[in-house]
């Protein structure tokens, strides 16, 4: 009898329900159920959805049973750094607010009044972004005082819907890691930071480590999706399970999740705290097996989203206010790369730009950028699409660059895995501006890294290492070689 593993992926874009199952030692993959992810504007804030959210979830372990394919075992993994406040029935205090929203602006200069930069970065090792966790949770001590005072847990998304399914709450150590809260040396909660930011300890809970087994599920959701099954705790942040999927054999590969966000970086079995690596702003995640995910946080294919759905009149925030207008032809990802293509346009801008963040146009959001720093100005959409894409590939380039200088190697190969690695026109460029050969696949890498964790948990693979040369030999892996005279990007 055949044994199933079930990996729901849930990104800030789009969520999926993907089944596994080994085959002559061999992963394979079925998809079984997918749902867009957007955002709701609610009591001034912009919002996950987690009632819609939930209900997805559900409808994906429904259509499970409805195919025969009941899994052994189940986890759920998320983007990271949003939370929610739970009360001592779990229920939630607030919102579940969005990290693209507006409120933490201008916290991180309070933050630093309390604890310096330099001293955060070196405890912690996480980069600095508007949108961390800490500064999401001052943001809410100042604003709703009240609920951080009658918290009694404190949550990351993946570690909500855990606990929803079997009423088990456990905090992981991957996704916490990215809340700037986390010691990068003890591999816990720190103390002292929660203190000087007077921040409740009470509500942070022991970390578990992804493979931990949580439970069965609630006997309410087993009549809701018609089975029980055991939830085990993935690496519950989606880029650590994608660093997982990752089938290099050697340590001269850079890693890169390319997704909505596109996570750049490699695994070291030590974090780098110095300054030299906080001023070039690359972040130490946790990652399973207490290894570190050294890494930069690139604005990614966001940029390309947002411009598909500007073009289509669509909002990426329900009730949010921002007019959009009636698309003249709905353009597919498959047109925007044909313009692209089609297009000789040669500005470029910072893609790391805090305007490309959560603008309420990112067409005009390029175009700005492109003026206040003398470039060219796109005006037509082959021109905005092509700007994006060489400038992504450049910020790969020039982040590889940095990243040999803050570890003194020399990386010979790029590993792409996640929905980017599908786009070629993308892979060439990244490989003709970095110098280096990137090889592009698996495309499930977010839910493969998932369900490696079940595995292993399941005995169905000894280690890491023997899951990695299962996924080698599982998928086919694409190779963009860089063109011989193709200009290099210089950092």
């Amino acid at each position: 009898m055949q044994t199933y593993y079930l990996a729901v992926d849930i990104g800030a874009s789009s969520g999926r329900h993907i089944l596994g199952h080994v085959e002559n030692g061999k992963m394979v993959l079925e998809e079984v159920y997918r749902f867009d992810n957007t955002q709701i504007r609610r009591n001034g804030h912009d919002c996950w959805n987690l009632t819609a959210l939930w209900q997805h979830i559900l409808a994906g372990m429904q259509a499970c049973k409805k195919l025969g394919k009941v899994p052994a075992t189940m986890g759920i993994d998320t983007w990271a750094v949003d939370y929610v406040l739970l009360d001592c029935d779990n229920q939630i205090l607030g919102d579940a607010v969005a990290y693209r929203d507006k409120r933490t602006a201008g916290v991180d200069r309070a933050a630093e009044a309390l604890v310096p930069a330099e001293q955060l970065y070196s405890r912690t090792g996480i980069q600095k972004q508007p949108f961390n966790t800490l500064y999401q949770l001052l943001a809410q001590k100042k604003e709703h005082p009240e609920q951080l005072e009658q918290a009694v847990h404190f949550a990351m998304l993946p570690e909500y819907f855990h606990a929803r399914l079997t009423g088990i709450l456990q905090n992981e150590y991957t996704n916490a890691t990215s809340t700037n809260l986390v010691n990068a040396r003890t591999k816990t909660w720190d103390r002292d930071l929660l203190a000087a930011y007077r921040l409740p300890v009470r509500i942070f809970g022991p970390l578990a480590m992804p493979g931990t087994r949580l439970g069965s599920l609630t006997e309410a959701v087993q009549q809701e999706v018609g089975f029980d099954c055991t939830v085990v705790l993935p690496a519950t942040h989606d880029t650590g399970s994608a660093f997982l999927a990752v089938p290099a054999q050697d340590d001269c590969s850079v890693f890169l999740s390319s997704g909505t966000w596109s996570l750049l970086g490699v695994e070291n079995t030590r974090p780098i705290t110095d300054e030299a690596s906080r001023a070039a702003n690359f972040t130490n995640e946790g990652g399973a097996w207490y290894r570190f995910r050294y890494l930069k946080n690139i604005m990614g294919l966001w940029m390309i989203q947002s411009i598909r759905r500007e073009l289509n009149g669509v909002s990426y925030v329900e009730g949010s206010g921002v007019q959009t207008r009636a698309a003249e032809k709905k353009w597919s990802f498959d047109d925007l790369l044909a313009a692209a293509q089609a297009s000789t346009f040669s500005g470029l801008v910072d893609v790391d730009d805090e305007r490309f963040l959560a603008p309420q146009s990112m067409c005009e959001a390029v175009r700005e950028v492109c003026r206040t720093g003398g470039q060219p100005v796109p005006e037509q959409v082959g021109d905005l699409m092509r700007c994006v894409y060489r400038s992504l590939a450049r910020c790969y380039a020039q982040s590889i660059r940095q990243l040999e200088q803050l570890t003194g190697k020399t990386y010979r190969t790029i590993h792409v895995v996640g929905g980017g690695c599908k786009d070629g026109y993308l892979n060439q460029l990244t490989a003709d501006a970095s110098g280096l050969p990137v090889l592009a696949g698996p495309v499930e890498g977010t839910a493969l890294g998932n369900l490696l964790v079940q595995m292993i948990a399941a005995g169905e693979y000894p280690s890491l290492v023997e899951a990695r040369t299962a996924i080698a030999e599982s998928f086919p892996i694409q190779r963009f070689a860089p063109a011989p005279f193709a200009e290099q990007s210089k950092s």
